[in-house]
């Protein structure tokens, strides 16, 4: 029987992240990241966050690393809002899929022009 539990865990850390990110942190480079997906682990204890930012191409690495930096935080900050037994470790992973899109949507303008 599949359990939906980690589904249900994943959206609710990504909506806490998603506001914690847009109203309490400091560093302005976050304002500008959306997390797009959060996938947990079946024992909730890992919850790897996929995020976007709609910035240049070098934003990935400077955004990952900022994020990287802000763990402790965001971990202390999602406790407080997310009501789990064990905080999970977050996995920051960096989601293509609007650049993919925006890629696919330039090719079939090309082929209708």
């Amino acid at each position: 029987m599949p359990s939906y539990r980690p589904e249900s865990v994943g959206k609710a850390v990504q909506v806490a992240l998603s506001e914690i990110l847009h109203t309490e942190t400091r560093d302005p480079g976050l304002a500008e990241v959306t997390i797009t997906a959060v996938k947990m682990s079946r024992d909730l204890r890992t919850a790897r966050v996929y995020v976007s930012a709609m910035s240049d191409s070098g934003a990935r690495t400077r955004v990952l690393e900022r994020l990287m930096g802000a763990m402790s935080f965001l971990r202390r900050a999602l406790a407080q809002r997310v009501q789990l037994r064990h905080v999970p470790e977050l996995v920051f992973a960096w989601d293509d899929t609007i650049t993919q899109g925006s890629h696919i949507e330039q090719l079939l303008n090309s082929l209708n022009t």
